[in-house]
């Protein structure tokens, strides 16, 4: 896929930012959706290709392993000829082998991460310690998420201890695999989905409802407990891609939707509202800890944007007009840490929600949406590169879209002037629709004062008050002060004689 591609058909001829579905979907064909952190690939072909390369790659440090001891052997037989060499042939031997370790790891660098930045990882993590809130925080959360599972696994009976057995298992295996690179801790948990749906079906025979809907709280349960360890690592770049495509999209914030062809206008009150929402629900994914909750973000989000665009265009939105609304939505909001959500998705989510459905597909726009930022240039844009580099540094910011009414003829005060008075006309066109309403609240407001005075009135009339007069007040019979209460004397005891 690249940025750009493809026209629209629009009135003033611009071309837009097209997509084919086939673009989306995995370049080798299995019909699955592909992903641009998998080269192109969907997560089962990627695995695939992963594998391959592994191999590969052991192999051939097998082959190196076996070169050295060799070299290693020679070295040793000829340095019991002379004692004076053999500092100097161990020297040169092991400058040999370091260059050989070097040359290695910068050749699998783009499937594997250095396992010497994990001791630098751990200082860093006892360096920075988290607030005593934060640690509350995730506490508690991982109290209730490990409750909920409890007593979702006891619906399931034999299988659900069987699973909770698995799960507590694959966390131990995971403890003690902090040092590996993320992409082999991404490997394990990926094998690990596969073997506890696999073995649902195959031992247990769960429904395939009921296993999709066991591995939706499987992954919620272990990731909550995984989140601080596996999300962004200090091990990888993320954080750096992170701070690039923050700067980016804050060098970018003079893009218009008109430069973008997006059908969407935010005049509109309730389309206004659903860009907000949409901005909202993409921030807000960076604060859920579950991948599982960070796609229905996502997916959120993305379904504003079709309401959006169904508003404006009163009709249903096409992925034509999607896809550069949901580059807009990223370049208005600049979600937080957005490559590194991406990265975790990609890393830990369960493979089937990547693949298939609608979250596997607005999952792969925003990848998608994401690259083209990345590589966003003056074509993209339908602008000059003189001006899109003015743009860039700040020296000038672009003007509103001109009408395609004016002819190239006319001089830019008469285009300025008209533009005013369009603008003018619009404000003075507000201005009365307020005063009307302004009017007509306050009409409401008296007649609504009316009404209540009339239905007071009447009612008071029907049923007029009554004002007796006081009637003299009875005292208490323990009262004290009882010379005007014409009481009878209290009884005396009699003595009885008889």
């Amino acid at each position: 896929w690249s940025p750009g591609r493809g026209k629209m058909n629009l009135k003033s001829e611009r071309r837009g930012i097209h997509v084919d579905q086939s673009e989306l979907l995995c370049k080798k064909g299995c019909g699955y959706y592909g992903n641009p952190a998998w080269q192109g690939f969907c997560s089962k072909c990627w695995r695939e290709e992963y594998h391959k390369a592994r191999q590969k790659q052991i192999q051939e440090d097998w082959e190196l392993a076996e070169r050295l001891q060799r070299e290693e052997e020679e070295a040793y037989a000829s340095s019991q000829s002379t004692q004076g060499a053999q500092s100097l042939t161990f020297s040169k031997f092991e400058e040999k082998k370091t260059n050989e370790k070097t040359r290695k790891v910068t050749t699998v660098k783009k499937f594997f991460t250095a396992s010497s930045r994990a001791g630098a990882k751990k200082e860093i993590q006892e360096a920075k310690a988290a607030s005593p809130s934060i640690h509350r925080q995730a506490s508690l959360e991982t109290d209730r998420v490990s409750k909920e599972f409890i007593e979702f696994i006891r619906t399931y009976q034999k299988p659900g201890q069987d699973l909770y057995k698995q799960c507590k298992l694959f966390l131990d295996t995971m403890s003690h695999k902090r040092d590996l690179s993320i992409e082999e801790q991404s490997e394990c948990a990926q094998d690990f989905y596969q073997n506890v749906a696999d073995r649902l079906q195959t031992r247990w025979k769960v429904p395939p409802e009921k296993v999709e809907k066991a591995m939706d709280e499987v992954e919620k349960y272990i990731m909550t407990r995984q989140y601080k360890y596996v999300f962004c690592p200090e091990t990888t770049d993320d954080e750096k891609k992170d701070l690039a495509v923050q700067k980016r999209i804050r060098a970018l914030h003079w893009v218009t939707p008109q430069m973008l062809c997006v059908p969407v206008s935010e005049e509109i009150p309730e389309v206004s509202d659903m860009v907000v929402k949409a901005i909202t629900d993409i921030i807000e994914m960076d604060s859920k800890r579950v991948p599982r909750d960070k796609l229905a973000c996502i997916t959120k989000c993305s379904k504003h944007i079709f309401n959006a665009i169904k508003i404006t265009k009163n009709e249903p939105a096409s992925a034509d007009d999607f896809l550069p609304t949901l580059i807009y939505i990223v370049l208005k909001g600049n979600p937080p840490r957005l490559q590194s959500n991406i990265q975790y998705i990609t890393r830990f989510c369960n493979p089937s929600r990547l693949m298939t459905g609608e979250d596997g597909y607005y999952f792969t726009n925003l990848c998608c949406a994401v690259a083209f930022i990345e590589k966003l240039d003056a074509h993209s844009l339908n602008l000059s590169q003189e001006d899109f580099d003015r743009f860039m540094t700040g020296q000038t910011s672009p003007k509103k879209q001109e009408s395609d009414s004016f002819s190239p003829d006319v001089c830019l005060g008469v285009k300025q002037m008209c533009k005013s008075l369009d603008l003018l006309s619009q404000l003075n066109e507000r201005q009365e629709r307020i005063v009307s309403e302004a009017k007509k609240l306050e009409k409401d407001l008296i007649d609504w004062t009316e009404g209540i005075t009339k239905e007071v009135e009447e009612i008071v009339e029907k049923y007029p008050l009554e004002i007796k007069p006081k009637g003299q007040a009875l005292a208490a019979i323990d009262s004290e002060n009882v010379e005007n209460d014409k009481l009878p004397p209290p009884l005396q005891p009699q003595v009885y004689a008889g």
